[in-house]
């Protein structure tokens, strides 16, 4: 399956089954978002994978109830840096270097300006910069579930004050910013299930500057 047929396949499923998600797809969804472009690489993310019943259901009154988070095979939580600072960007160049095998210094001129850069900045610029990475990777979850013919529930609606409180997010320095349930649709309880996909008309959604 192509991704542009994958994504026409693929659509906001609003009520699962239950089946559970092979931990092969799952991992291959996980690695799809990990192997995501973020900004200088810094990958300032982190996903939270829940499959404990217990928890989502002490996560469903916080989003709304939504049915899905109940019913899915797996949630995943997307978690930004709930700030940037001079040890965690050291911390992935660090990495970065010894994986190339490469000095500290290649890289130390570059980290010396980022770290000027965001520490200049207020740590809500910074989670909101940091959030906008873990948006790509979301995205690029949402499309590779797709192309495995796992289907999906892009969330937004949920109290993210609630579930970083739950998840004890503020101990590691982050903050949610989407969930995304995994699981597969019932075909004969969802009411969208056999409804066309519609989007803007082309024609309205890009402009050609020439």
């Amino acid at each position: 399956m192509s991704l542009i047929e994958a994504l026409n396949w693929r659509y906001a499923t609003k009520k699962m089954n239950g089946q559970k998600v092979s931990d092969e797809k799952v991992n291959q969804i996980i690695q799809a978002a990990h192997l995501a472009p973020t900004s200088s690489g810094l990958q300032p993310f982190k996903i939270i994978v829940i499959t404990s019943q217990e928890l989502k259901d002490k996560i469903a009154p916080i989003a709304f109830d939504q049915s899905q988070i109940r019913d899915c095979s797996h949630l995943l939580v997307f978690a930004a840096w709930d700030n940037y600072s001079e040890e965690n960007i050291r911390a992935v160049f660090a990495h970065v270097n010894a994986e190339r095998g490469l000095p500290a210094a290649a890289t130390a001129d570059y980290e010396d300006r980022l770290i000027a850069m965001y520490t200049a900045k207020s740590p809500e610029e910074n989670f909101h910069h940091a959030a906008k990475q873990a948006y790509i990777g979301f995205g690029i979850a949402i499309a590779e579930a797709a192309i495995l013919q796992v289907d999906t529930t892009p969330m937004e609606g949920f109290n993210n004050a609630a579930l970083d409180e739950l998840l004890d997010l503020k101990a590691l320095n982050l903050r949610s910013t989407t969930i995304l349930p995994l699981g597969y649709r019932d075909e004969t309880a969802d009411w969208l299930v056999n409804l066309k996909k519609v989007r803007t008309p082309l024609s309205d959604f890009v402009i050609e500057l020439n």
